[in-house]
């Protein structure tokens, strides 16, 4: 359970904190905090704006820090999977059934035609 909400906010920092902070210093290299609180005050969702401009570079320091320890900048997502209906054993034993009857044509099929190899080569034989 403890894991569980570790990944939780592992998560949420990488995907979410992480292209917004990259953003903001980003924004303060170019033009100082004046430049952060541009965006604070024009945009009506800030954050999101910030999450766009911060994306690729939040991606390509995702992408160094699995270069460092795998699952550690994309973390590992859990995932559950149920099977509602199992399968159906009596369209197995169908299918098994016409396999069988497929495989019996096709090596009766074979046979022919290794006994008619046979005796064209025999009454080739015989010709010479």
């Amino acid at each position: 359970m403890a894991e569980e909400k570790f990944d939780k906010i592992h998560i949420a920092l990488m995907q979410d904190m992480l292209p917004v902070g990259l953003a903001m210093v980003d924004r303060v290299r170019q033009g100082g905090l004046t430049k952060v609180w541009e965006v604070i005050k024009q945009s009506n969702a800030p954050l999101e704006e910030l999450k766009k401009e911060g994306d690729s570079a939040a991606k390509s320091f995702r992408e160094k820090l699995d270069n460092v320890s795998p699952g550690l900048g994309n973390p590992v997502m859990r995932v559950e999977i149920d099977i509602e209906n199992p399968i159906d054993t009596s369209s197995q034993m169908q299918d098994k059934e016409e396999l069988m009857t497929l495989l019996s044509r096709i090596e009766s099929t074979l046979e022919d035609l290794e006994a008619y190899f046979r005796e064209d080569s025999a009454e080739s034989s015989n010709i010479s």
